[in-house]
């Protein structure tokens, strides 16, 4: 299994304004769902913040997410540690399959595989419903 990218994910009751505010420092959004948002360093694509209001389908939002190339392997590699599953590996409508897992300091992991009927993983920008990038969490 190789890891892609690792991303903080913050909390934030107002995407505009950070969107503003990170734009000052050169990031650009390249994914924005309404509920969660990607900025990016153009010149870096894998430089990535996510911010989020909430997480449409889990319990509590994460404090990072993970990308892997195998998140089947990861979740079973999970499980025989028995580390405590907050939320179990499901598909999202948006194309990626994930599951959320606290680390031993208590930090509650986002780790997220992107489904391969979805196509590529390559940069562009989604906005509501259009092409997936790295940043989908």
């Amino acid at each position: 299994m190789r890891v892609r990218r690792v991303v903080p994910d913050i909390q934030s009751d107002d995407l505009e304004e950070t969107r503003t505010f990170y734009g000052l420092l050169g990031l650009e959004e390249v994914m924005n769902l309404g509920w969660v948002m990607t900025l990016a360093s153009p010149g870096n694509p894998t430089a990535q913040l996510i911010f989020m209001t909430h997480d449409k389908t889990a319990p509590v939002t994460p404090d990072m997410s993970i990308e892997v190339d195998d998140v089947d392997a990861a979740y079973a590699a999970v499980l025989t540690t028995g580390a405590q599953i907050v939320r179990t590996l499901q598909d999202e409508e948006w194309g990626v399959r994930r599951f959320f897992v606290k680390d031993p300091n208590g930090r509650v992991v986002n780790v997220v595989g992107h489904q391969a009927s979805h196509g590529d993983t390559g940069a562009g920008t989604r906005t509501g419903g259009g092409s997936r990038t790295p940043a989908d969490g």
